[in-house]
């Protein structure tokens, strides 16, 4: 689990975009055709850069390698969106011209911060709103961050000093995005289910609802509390209200799904349970692989199957 979340961390922090050109292949249409029979077109579906880099690794290849040839098979899949892993704002000017070439929104992005410390806290809010500056005119509306632990891969716990600095850092850049006309949405992975789920709980109640979303990522909290949907049931009970976003990951037996389908959590509650809060959260599949996952579809072809289960579970999020 925690090498998991350190090939993601480490992803974010060494990222870097490639821009091969090459011509746009007509595999959209007709998979935007394919999509439509499955559900309503207003159903906008997106996906985490996570989940391409690493399906493309375990094939021995480099989704940022070629970053046209990759938003490619994104749209080939029959998504309709793309959140990028951002590590700075020169990566967004990059990026906004091929999602446009691509027929892909970013209306989300995904960021790291360290925001514990108050040093760390002020150059992590400046980085954060300067790359907001440049994806506000591309049509982004949230901002997902994951505050950074302690130590990568460890174990280690923040002091109750610790978040309360971090909430508060938390608070201070939602209100400086809000603003901008932006939403911030708090993540987590499993570490901040430790303790009590002390961290993960005091970002909620340490904040402002107004200022603080959050980034529901089902499967983080599911594993996080020991594979419990009692877990995951009473997080969207206690703050259904605040989640702008959720993330779509499945498993079977515990083990990471290479598709996003029927398995461990029950999507079709917890869809039920969220549209009772009266909210309609921006969806973004973040397939992913990790040892055990069975390995027989392409990219896009598991991409594919997920946003075609996706569509017809969360259809009622549609309009």
């Amino acid at each position: 689990m925690q090498r998991a979340n350190r090939n993601r961390r480490s992803f974010l922090r060494d990222l870097t975009l490639a821009t091969a050109a090459a011509g746009l292949l007509p595999h959209r249409r007709a998979a935007a055709a394919e999509a439509s029979v499955e559900a309503p077109a207003a159903l906008h579906l997106a996906s985490n850069q996570y989940s391409w880099a690493v399906f493309y690794q375990r094939d021995g290849r480099d989704f940022g390698a070629s970053f046209d040839a990759g938003l490619e098979e994104v749209s080939a899949s029959g998504l309709n969106g793309f959140e990028p892993g951002v590590g700075g704002a020169a990566q967004i000017r990059t990026l906004v011209p091929l999602l446009k070439k691509h027929a892909l929104e970013m209306r989300s992005i995904y960021v790291n911060s360290t925001l514990h410390t108050a040093e760390t806290a002020e150059r992590s809010i400046a980085d954060i709103v300067a790359i907001a500056r440049d994806v506000e005119a591309a049509g982004t509306r949230i901002v997902v961050t994951n505050p950074n632990p302690l130590r990568w891969g460890g174990g280690e716990d923040k002091t109750d000093a610790q978040l309360r600095t971090q909430a508060g850092a938390l608070n201070r850049l939602g209100k400086e995005l809000a603003a901008m006309g932006l939403t911030l949405a708090y993540h987590n992975h499993d570490i901040e289910l430790r303790q009590a789920a002390r961290e993960f709980h005091h970002m909620m109640v340490g904040t402002e609802p107004a200022y603080v979303g959050l980034c529901l990522d089902a499967h983080w909290i599911y594993r996080g509390a020991g594979n419990s949907q009692v877990a995951l049931f009473d997080v969207v009970r206690l703050y259904g209200s605040r989640i702008k976003e959720l993330h779509l990951r499945q498993s079977e037996k515990g083990v990471w799904s290479e598709v996003f389908g029927p398995g461990d959590i029950d999507y079709e509650a917890l869809a039920s349970e969220i549209l009772a809060h009266d909210v309609c959260p921006h969806l973004v599949l973040e397939v992913a692989v990790e040892t055990g996952t069975p390995k027989t579809l392409s990219p896009v072809e598991a991409h594919r199957r997920s946003v075609a289960y996706a569509r017809k579970i969360f259809a009622g999020f549609a309009g």
